[in-house]
């Protein structure tokens, strides 16, 4: 069954009855849910141009600039900045990197007592390049990320137990993902994952999840299906879903969002804003969705806010810097 959404949709229906703000956000904070982020941390050093260099070219006169990074990191950060109760587990090296990027999630509100040190390992950066049209191109070098390791995880298993979501992405190693999907799975959490950077995943971690996040590239490897429409969507989604996933939703840019749900086909647009820089808008809609789902939002609403939270973060430079806050959300 297909639904369709207009962009419309987008518009929030008012009260009637006067909205008392502070009573909401402190309902919100008494009813939080336990949000656990596992994943990759990074520093991003970040270089606008004019265009993206081809193999063997220099391209002169872009501007520079240095940010915390990391998919895991954007999306722990994402989340709290939209008043979600974090805990992010990772490591970093025991460098100037690691250590200042804790000290920012802790001023993001983060809980951080999981992020541990690799005695040898760097801390993990990443390399850049945004063209004038906010399309990206990006190199990363893992470093202490790599060793994040099951041993980390199980160090770490009381916090997942008490977590309602466990969101992860693909930036760390695939067996750690994998165990600490199937300790959250045991305890009835649900299991999110952002299957970033595109790689095959096994059987047995699809049927650990609820929720499973690609890209248009990220469902074609997944699927078989190339991605390029509302159509093959939806038949990426079949195939992703037969797998054992409960749901599947499909970003596709600037067209918004598809979910399949059960026998159900949402259509979810985008509003329309002029793109400068495309880093992060993934993360941000992975960290928005969990957000939103542990305020008991249904799928629909969730994606739909989800989709409006990276619909800012395109409109700035860089990875956490562009991450909105949840007063700028015209959520009510």
């Amino acid at each position: 069954m297909l639904i369709k959404h207009t962009s419309s949709t987008f518009e929030m229906e008012k009260e009637s009855t006067p909205f008392n703000v502070e009573l909401f956000n402190l309902k919100r904070v008494i009813m939080s849910k336990n949000i656990i982020v596992i994943g990759s941390c990074n520093t991003d050093m970040v270089i606008k141009a004019d265009r993206l260099p081809v193999p063997g070219e220099t391209v002169m006169g872009g501007s520079f600039m240095m940010n915390p990074g990391g998919k895991g990191a954007n999306q722990a950060v994402a989340a709290a900045r939209l008043k979600g109760n974090v805990h992010f587990i990772a490591k970093t090296g025991n460098d100037l990197f690691g250590k200042r990027s804790i000290e920012q999630y802790e001023d993001e509100g983060i809980h951080v007592e999981h992020i541990y040190s690799d005695p040898v390992l760097p801390s993990g950066v990443a390399l850049i390049m945004v063209d004038v049209n906010g399309e990206n191109s990006i190199t990363v070098a893992s470093g202490a990320n790599g060793s994040l390791s099951p041993k980390d995880i199980e160090a770490a298993h009381s916090i997942i137990e008490k977590g309602d979501i466990l969101l992860m992405q693909l930036e760390i190693p695939i067996e750690t993902v994998e165990y600490a999907a199937k300790i959250a799975k045991e305890k009835g959490n649900k299991v999110i994952l952002n299957p970033a950077p595109a790689r095959a995943l096994s059987a047995d971690l699809l049927k650990n999840l609820y929720m499973i996040i690609p890209n248009e590239t990220e469902a074609e490897i997944l699927s078989g299906i190339k991605v390029i429409n509302w159509e093959s969507a939806r038949r990426a989604a079949d195939i992703i879903s037969a797998k054992g996933v409960d749901i599947v939703v499909i970003t596709l840019g600037s067209k918004g969002a598809l979910i399949k749900e059960k026998d159900q086909y949402h259509e979810v647009p985008v509003p329309k804003v002029k793109a400068v820089d495309t880093t992060a808008a993934g993360d941000t809609f992975c960290g928005a969705l969990c957000v939103a789902l542990s305020e008991d939002m249904d799928v629909f609403n969730a994606v739909k806010f989800a989709n409006k939270c990276a619909s800012i973060t395109v409109t700035r430079m860089g990875a956490q810097s562009s991450l909105p806050y949840r007063k700028e959300i015209d959520y009510l």
